[in-house]
């Protein structure tokens, strides 16, 4: 299935103080070039930081930040289970090993530089059809294509669920309603209960994660006194003044010109932003942009790309060395200060 991995890979996305959605290549051109902040060397390869209040943690299912052969070998049974799985529900399924899974269409464009990415990609929003980014050499592709439309919502139904779409994404509404329920017990399918069989229960990893909760609220604010750094609030501001100087006015934050697209493809999708309240819990991918008028979307493409090239080339010229000095400065100090914590963190996820 497409995205199916990736749903349930990222079992836990920890949003620090507001960070936006969205895949921005162009944004971290320091994570393109291998280049970790002091922080982030603690904290592993999911963890992302940037100006306008964004911090981002991902933690992978198995814990394992890395490719180490103790964790291939757990998504290796994962695999086995799954194809046991759905054995027992009547539908084949070929295990994929890790080291064989298809790589994402768009692998190379995340390796260009950021300018270079931004020129084509844009940020990445609505130049590529997320719906349709996967390489379709995975064996279970070609199964369920082959099956009639009923026996396709079985079979995705048996492999990720009953709230499963047709793209392998799980969608589970907030609690007021509005779609699919959410009973607290979350029906993942085969590969869900194949991720509890090798990795526990998603409520006890749950649980693990609360002792961090406080070095959690330190990073949060920690990020803020990035922010309201008066270098970082002056480059901002220089970064906006050129931003309205190549002819894109009104943006005051630094996400906001990537929000601002996000919000633009929400529009022409059709698609509900998650909300904030917290009620629920969403786990979807991707729209397709099957059903999008294509003069809208081109006319979008092009707004995002003139705005990305002239985002990226204002960072670049005004802003990206201020935030950078700023936030090593801080992170070290912080490092510093935190290291205990930090360590009982990076050992504790090496070890889940």
């Amino acid at each position: 299935m497409r995205t199916s991995r990736k749903a349930l890979s990222l079992v836990a996305v920890l949003a620090l103080a507001g960070c936006g959605g969205g895949q921005d290549p162009a944004a971290s051109g320091d994570q393109n070039n291998g280049d970790k902040s002091p922080l982030a060397e603690y904290m592993g390869e999911g963890f992302m930081s940037s100006g306008g209040g964004g911090m981002r943690i991902s933690i992978r299912a198995g814990g394992g930040q890395g490719s180490s052969e103790e964790e291939l070998a757990k998504q290796r049974k994962v695999e086995d289970a799954t194809v046991a799985c759905m054995k027992d529900a009547g539908f084949e399924y070929v295990a994929v090993p890790p080291e064989a899974q298809p790589k994402n269409k768009f692998n190379d464009a995340f390796n260009l530089p950021p300018d270079k990415f931004a020129q084509q990609y844009g940020y990445g929003i609505s130049t590529i059809d997320w719906s349709k980014a996967a390489d379709d050499t995975d064996p279970n592709t070609k199964i369920r294509n082959a099956l009639s439309a009923k026996a396709k919502k079985a079979y995705d139904t048996a492999l990720n669920g009953p709230n499963a779409t047709a793209n392998g994404t799980v969608v589970i509404a907030p609690k007021e309603g509005g779609g699919p329920a959410d009973s607290g017990k979350q029906d993942l399918g085969c590969r869900g209960k194949a991720v509890e069989e090798v990795y526990g229960k998603s409520q006890d990893r749950a649980a693990e994660f609360q002792k961090y909760e406080s070095l959690f609220k330190d990073i949060q604010a920690l990020q803020k006194r990035i922010d309201d750094d008066q270098r970082v609030v002056d480059a901002t501001t220089a970064w906006a003044d050129c931003l309205a100087d190549a002819g894109h006015s009104g943006f005051e934050k630094i996400d906001d010109p990537r929000q601002k697209v996000e919000e633009k493809l929400n529009e022409l999708t059709g698609t509900q932003p998650p909300t904030k309240s917290g009620a629920g819990k969403t786990i979807t991918g991707p729209p397709s942009f099957d059903k999008v008028d294509s003069a809208k979307l081109s006319e979008l493409r092009k707004f995002e790309t003139d705005l990305a090239v002239a985002d990226q080339k204002c960072r670049a010229k005004v802003y990206d060395e201020a935030y950078k000095t700023v936030q090593y400065a801080m992170e070290k100090e912080f490092v510093d200060q935190h290291k205990a914590e930090l360590e009982a963190y990076r050992d504790g996820m090496a070890n889940r």
